[in-house]
């Protein structure tokens, strides 16, 4: 077994009753694969996680080599349950991609993830159906079907992790676009001549707002602030570490806290003009620390946002780090109805 698939932990240890008795077609796999991590759950037609499992992505192996790993961790959560039962595979992932085609067109920040068929690979090692979705997309589906979106015709979901994505539900239905690659919101210049972003532009909401961007700044400041808490973490200091530090009252902690939520809050006076939702919601791994964030984001939608947007509220993703598996799941539990 290679190292990562080593540090996979198994959230659920055992298959449970109402898996190995499913009618056919009752679950579906989700798999949420991003440049760190990989996420694989077995979900039923009620959105609840049954098993789950996940390990750090192999990038430095290539795109075979992550197959290699979905195809061990769909095996660690399916156990027990009858193939008749699996409606098939929603698969997730960051873009472009073209998702009606099964291809990666090219992640910025995954080498060699150019012009991959990664459906038809998938369908190869796995012999079920096999559905490809943007991640933020896949999320947003999640969240809409079970989570914070759920009974809401109009929102926004925005990832913030590695980098920012997100989805948009207008008018009850998931906003597509040309080639199916609307909502790449991380995208959109938010500084002139600001941060350089993997993408070749600068400025980009997620070169400043990421959770990476949020770590790096950390690196950088915090060998400035000898009396940081942040300092003893060196050079592995993460998003993580900032809201720690926050929380426990660090002063370098709370003035990245701030900066971060105020350039948040610009990308999403942004998404309220374009898209008049009814919420935004937020997730991906820096929203633990959305209690944090919260009062700064609203203060600068408050004074940003034209007065009709100011009441819309922003919210925290409810399903957590279970979105974009539970959404990739929708993708193709027959039950959910596919978007």
């Amino acid at each position: 077994m290679s190292a990562a698939l080593a540090s996979s932990s198994r959230v659920t240890p055992s298959m449970p009753r109402d898996a190995e008795s499913a009618r056919h077609g009752d679950l579906a796999v989700g798999v949420d694969m991003g440049g760190t991590q990989i996420r694989v759950a077995l979900v039923n037609g009620q959105g609840a996680v049954l098993a789950r499992t996940a390990t750090a992505t192999d990038a430095a192996g290539g795109p075979r080599a992550v197959v290699r790993q979905i195809r061990q961790l769909f095996a660690e959560v399916s156990r027990g349950a009858g193939p008749a039962s699996l409606a098939g595979v929603g698969v997730c992932m960051p873009g472009p991609l073209d998702s009606e085609a099964g291809v990666v067109l090219g992640i910025p920040t995954l080498p060699g993830w150019v012009d991959i068929p990664i459906v038809a690979w998938l369908r190869e090692a796995l012999d079920l159906p096999v559905t490809l979705e943007n991640d933020g997309v896949a999320a947003a589906i999640g969240e809409w079907r079970f989570g914070a979106g759920r009974g809401l015709s109009d929102f926004v979901y925005v990832t913030v992790s590695t980098g920012i994505g997100g989805g948009v539900i207008a008018d009850g239905r998931v906003l597509r676009g040309r080639r199916r690659l609307a909502a790449h919101l991380g995208h959109m210049t938010i500084l002139a001549q600001g941060a350089p972003c993997s993408c070749g532009n600068r400025g980009c909401w997620e070169a400043q707002a990421s959770g990476s961007a949020l770590g790096e700044l950390a690196r950088r400041l915090a060998a400035e602030a000898p009396g940081s808490d942040l300092l003893r973490h060196g050079p592995a200091v993460t998003a993580r570490h900032v809201m720690e530090a926050a929380r426990a009252g660090d002063a370098l902690g709370l003035q990245l806290v701030a900066r971060e939520a105020e350039f948040l809050g610009m990308g999403i006076v942004n998404l309220l003009h374009l898209f008049s939702p009814q919420a935004v919601v937020i997730g991906g791994g820096v929203s633990n620390g959305f209690d944090l964030l919260h009062p700064g984001i609203e203060a600068h939608v408050r004074a940003c946002a034209l007065p009709a947007f100011c009441a819309v509220p922003v919210v925290a993703a409810q399903l957590g780090q279970n979105s974009g598996v539970v959404g990739a799941a929708c993708l193709v539990l027959p039950r959910s109805g596919k978007p």
